[in-house]
């Protein structure tokens, strides 16, 4: 099989563990919401991504699509886009130059919407395409990490189109970040590695969704999770979740494995790389790759060693340490890393496409807006019918109840 050919089986395989997209897609190709319509996308250009994309354009949607991150763009996939008609300019570990010049190629097509991961892409046009702005009616942001970027922007006054914040319905938010993020993120440092997750000590630095979620796995899987933070709040949950907190100078001397979800940079440095255990392993779960500071790991080191395409060696003189994926988002940058589940990642595009329609349909001011509870519980009860679960409803009585104040004694 071709490229193209094997990208497509992947593509119609995604789709069949799809339900909830897959019903939107039949709606939109009977009401065209998108006729006429430009979407830009910077996403993990795999193929539930490429399900999204098809969703879009049965919709009527004319799309473009690239990267949010250089190691994450499957390329038979891609291959499998361009060869049903669709604009891509993602590439298999592109350089910062070539990322960049593809996020730009992706504007060309002047979008009524965008669609971002990171917000690479939303930040671009507030920065270098300009001429766009007047143009682009909204836009849907998918991450924790591009939500917190974009809050910046706006409390700087610099945002100056509305965007969803899709990463903060509860259909994303508490699936895709807790269960995606800890299933895919083991996967694929358990795939990478070859490495018994069970007995050993795993350093999960940050407890927010996705951090939790991830110690949640590694806890299911035997290890002896220790968790560092710096909120006080998270500190405590992580605790009363059973877990062991401490600093990561201190985490560090003890850990086997070191997995970074916080989407801060500088989380693990030269300070903790000094003190850590022979052969332990790092790891990044979160967007950027500035969480292990990699500058300073190869400044400290005697030599470096590729062993394998996702694990590089380093040695400190005393001792080696490894580091997965070059510090990148290790569940798809790895190229044991298939990304989130596709059941979760059914309920996060789903968000996205209905998101979008719901950006064309309303005059929306300028600002972060939280998606509609309708959209979140349509996206809940389509997935529930789709595995078959039911649920009670309340009666007439009880739904007075709820709304009443004075309900006596």
């Amino acid at each position: 099989m071709n490229k193209a050919e094997t990208g497509e089986g992947r593509i119609q395989y995604v789709s069949k563990f799809m339900p909830v997209l897959s019903s939107i897609k039949k709606e939109y190709s009977k009401r065209k919401p998108f006729k006429g319509i430009r979407i830009a996308m910077a996403l993990h250009v795999e193929p539930k991504t490429a399900f999204l994309v098809r969703t879009l354009e049965a919709g009527g949607a004319k799309v473009a699509i690239t990267g949010c991150n250089p190691l994450s763009t499957q390329d038979d996939v891609v291959s499998a886009l361009k060869a049903s008609g669709t604009k891509v300019y993602a590439k298999y570990n592109q350089t910062d130059k070539g990322y960049y010049n593809s996020l730009h190629k992706i504007l060309d097509i002047k979008p009524d919407v965008v669609i971002d991961d990171g917000s690479d892409l939303i930040s671009l046009i507030h920065k270098e395409r300009e001429e766009l702005i007047p143009n682009i009616r909204g836009g849907c942001e998918e991450t924790t990490t591009g939500i917190t970027r974009l809050k910046a922007m706006l409390k700087e006054k610099k945002l100056r189109f509305p965007v969803i914040d899709v990463n903060d319905a509860n259909t994303k938010h508490l699936f895709d970040n807790y269960y995606g993020t800890g299933e895919s993120t083991l996967t694929a440092i358990l795939s990478t590695t070859n490495a018994m997750i069970s007995g050993k000590n795993v350093v999960v630095a940050g407890y927010g969704y996705c951090g939790s979620g991830i110690a949640a796995k590694a806890k299911g899987l035997g290890a002896n999770v220790i968790i560092t933070e710096v909120d006080p709040v998270k500190a405590l949950r992580a605790k009363m979740d059973g877990f062991t907190v401490m600093p990561m100078k201190e985490a560090a001397k003890i850990a086997d494995f070191i997995i970074t979800a916080t989407g801060m940079r500088d989380i693990v440095t030269k300070e903790h790389f000094r003190v850590m255990k022979d052969k332990c392993f790092l790891a990044n779960a979160g967007h950027f790759n500035v969480e292990i500071n990699v500058e300073q790991l190869e400044e400290i080191s005697k030599s470096v060693e590729q062993i394998t395409p996702d694990i590089k060696q380093y040695n400190l003189g005393n001792k080696i340490l490894f580091l997965l994926a070059d510090g990148r988002l290790v569940n798809l940058a790895s190229t044991k890393g298939l990304g989130h589940p596709m059941e979760v990642m059914d309920m996060s595009f789903s968000l996205q496409a209905l998101c979008a329609k719901y950006v064309l349909e309303n005059k929306l001011p300028i600002d972060i807006i939280p998606v509609p509870q309708q959209i979140d519980n349509k996206v809940a009860k389509l997935k529930l019918r789709a595995m078959h679960i039911r649920i009670d409803n309340l009666s007439k009585q009880q739904k007075a109840y709820k709304q009443a104040w004075d309900i006596g004694t």
